[in-house]
């Protein structure tokens, strides 16, 4: 009886509706006024969607049942071992380096802008390192195994992430003056489209969404980024606003002409949980074992996936470089 009540009380708390439910029953719309009234009705969409889109899945006879299996896994596996981690790491950083801001933002439209721009930078950066560090890769492939795109895809993340991502992301910000309540509600926003722009073709067909293709990142564009073909391999980086990929070069439309390849280049078992959790760190493991001299060793960690030792190198970079170069 116990284990059963357990199990519901992660289901609810999975679905986050349990302060949503609170305010319909009680009846007091007021709260909806406050932060945590507001955020009560945005936690739920996505778990719902998820939901949904595996229910439509099973209709469309595409039920992707092995990418939620992992995914369920490494979700359930992620709450046991790394629930605080990332909340703990942000607000250390907020209380260390916020007094070392040259200037403090304030809580108008116009910081709102800036705070969010600054803040896709950060994200821009931490996106791109955890693609160019071999070290930061292997905790950044889990999210990358699955081989087909679903809101599942979301939850894919090695437990220690989270903490990286949030460290590179927070700092940006707090350094760069972003009030750190108004964080928070970047934060939030940018977590649940962050989110949304994993929806599969199940439930979302065309992930182009019309003209704003052109304004903002779609879930089309995170899908160009989750593909393994050369055309598209280390693009897209943002989150919601692609400015960031744009400057720097990094930004690729999806083409109707090249059908998108889910997954990672190295061979594995996307149904696997050890391998698809672990794998890349096993892997690197190997090749710094294998590696002749400190030096290599060291640049095997540092470097991004594809780098050897030998000199036949198979990055992202050279791949895509090298069919852009034969089209």
């Amino acid at each position: 009886m116990e284990f059963l009540q357990t199990l519901y009380q992660e289901i609810i708390n999975f679905l986050g509706v349990t302060q949503a439910w609170e305010i319909l029953r009680e009846g007091n719309y007021e709260t909806l006024k406050t932060y945590k009234g507001f955020t009560a009705f945005i936690h739920p969409i996505i778990p719902i969607l998820i939901i949904l889109e595996f229910i439509l899945g099973l209709i469309y006879k595409k039920p992707q049942t092995k990418v939620y299996k992992v995914n369920f896994l490494i979700y359930v596996f992620n709450r046991i071992i790394g629930r605080f981690i990332a909340i703990a790491m942000v607000t250390l950083i907020i209380g260390s380096l916020q007094k070392y801001a040259p200037f403090q933002t304030s809580f108008t439209w116009y910081w709102f802008i800036y705070g969010y721009v600054v803040w896709e930078f950060g994200h821009f950066l931490y996106h791109y390192w955890g693609h160019k560090v071999r070290l930061f890769w292997c905790l950044h492939s889990t999210h990358h195994a699955p081989e087909n795109m679903n809101l599942s895809v979301t939850h894919a993340h090695f437990f220690l992430e989270a903490p990286y991502a949030d460290a590179i992301r927070t700092t940006v910000c707090i350094l760069a003056g972003v009030q750190p309540e108004m964080l928070l509600i970047i934060m939030l926003i940018d977590g649940t489209y962050g989110a949304f722009i994993h929806i599969g073709e199940n439930l979302l067909r065309d992930g182009r969404l019309g003209f704003l293709n052109n304004i903002i990142l779609t879930p089309s564009h995170h899908r160009v980024h989750h593909a393994r073909n050369p055309l598209y391999m280390d693009t897209n980086f943002c989150n919601l606003l692609n400015i960031w990929d744009k400057a720097f070069g990094t930004f690729q439309n999806e083409e109707k002409e090249v059908k998108i390849e889910y997954g990672i280049t190295r061979e594995m078992d996307s149904g696997n949980f050890i391998d698809v959790y672990f794998g890349e760190i096993i892997a690197l493991c190997k090749d710094i074992y294998k590696a002749p001299g400190i030096k290599n060793k060291i640049l095997y960690i540092v470097m991004p996936p594809g780098w050897s030792h030998s000199g036949e190198h198979k990055t992202a970079k050279i791949v895509r470089e090298a069919y852009l170069n034969n089209k």
